[in-house]
């Protein structure tokens, strides 16, 4: 297991029962997480000081129930690079701490390449990842198919004092956008995906992880330079393995170009247990130096 243990800002306090307790700079929350299966003892002061916490209704979805006063948004920040948290629907806030782990390789793989280095990051959220391969010296095209994670991702650059930096942020269908990429011939050094298992594009098209997943890496590998470093492929859909995305990756990238796939949980740490949360996992093929 890959464990995003850098962070000053972040920290994953507790868990048990179905929730995580976490602190996100000042701010404490309490979250659904359906991995938490065990029902270890709860210290009651600890968690007692939550600011706010997610319930799920039976309906499906849920809400926030806030349980002190806070300001939104506030900000957390890992090394030089701050984001924007928001307590927002279905239990997030913006930023999945756990890809701190993937920041930090992509950031060591641009600035040893010694060159311009070309980043597509599809499905780009809110732009950490973005803003990470910028801050290290790469252009960045960051799709995603939500206007308003967009404005988002520039709030972020900003808050990383990287609102000038080459960013070129798209409002588009990745899928549709990788076709339209193949077609005018245009190649990227590194493309970095983080696909939702169920999501629909700007004009209503429905996206299944499990169907699409191969046909995307299949294009983005036509996407490529000769000289590509890396791909890297998330994934938080229950049954799509690591090991399962990194054979996709073999046949459809380090079969015809070498180099290495490495595939793993991402983790966090617990700080309650000396433990880690699994959250999630990734496959990252990178090219033989």
């Amino acid at each position: 297991m890959l464990i995003a243990n850098n962070w000053k800002d972040y920290e994953l306090l507790d868990c048990s029962d179905g929730e995580r307790l976490e602190r996100w700079g000042n701010v404490i929350l309490i979250r659904p997480d359906p991995q938490v299966i065990w029902n270890t003892p709860r210290d009651k002061a600890l968690w007692g000081e939550a600011h706010a916490i997610y319930k799920r209704s039976a309906q499906g979805g849920g809400a926030w129930q806030y349980l002190r006063k806070f300001k939104e948004p506030w900000s957390v920040s890992w090394g030089d690079l701050t984001f924007a948290c928001r307590c927002m629907g279905f239990k997030h806030t913006g930023v999945f701490p756990e890809q701190a782990v993937n920041w930090a390789r992509l950031q060591t793989i641009i600035r040893a390449a010694e060159r311009p280095v070309r980043v597509l990051n599809l499905f780009a959220y809110t732009g950490a990842a973005s803003i990470a391969c910028a801050a290290a010296g790469a252009a960045v095209t960051h799709v995603d198919a939500a206007k308003g994670m967009l404005q988002w991702a520039r709030e972020n650059a900003a808050l990383s004092a990287l609102a000038d930096a080459p960013i070129r942020r798209l409002v588009d269908d990745c899928g549709k956008f990788v076709q339209r990429e193949l077609r005018r011939g245009n190649k990227y050094d590194i493309i970095i995906m983080d696909p939702p298992s169920y999501g629909r594009g700007p004009g209503g098209e429905v996206w299944k992880l499990e169907q699409e997943i191969h046909p995307l890496i299949r294009d983005c590998a036509g996407l490529l330079a000769d000289n590509a470093l890396a791909v890297l492929v998330n994934s938080y859909t229950t049954g799509l393995s690591p090991s399962v995305m990194a054979y996709i990756m073999h046949a459809e990238i380090a079969a015809h170009r070498g180099g290495t796939i490495d595939c793993d949980e991402l983790g966090l740490p617990v700080s309650s247990m000396g433990m880690a949360l699994p959250c999630g996992a990734s496959a990252f093929w990178k090219a033989e130096c």
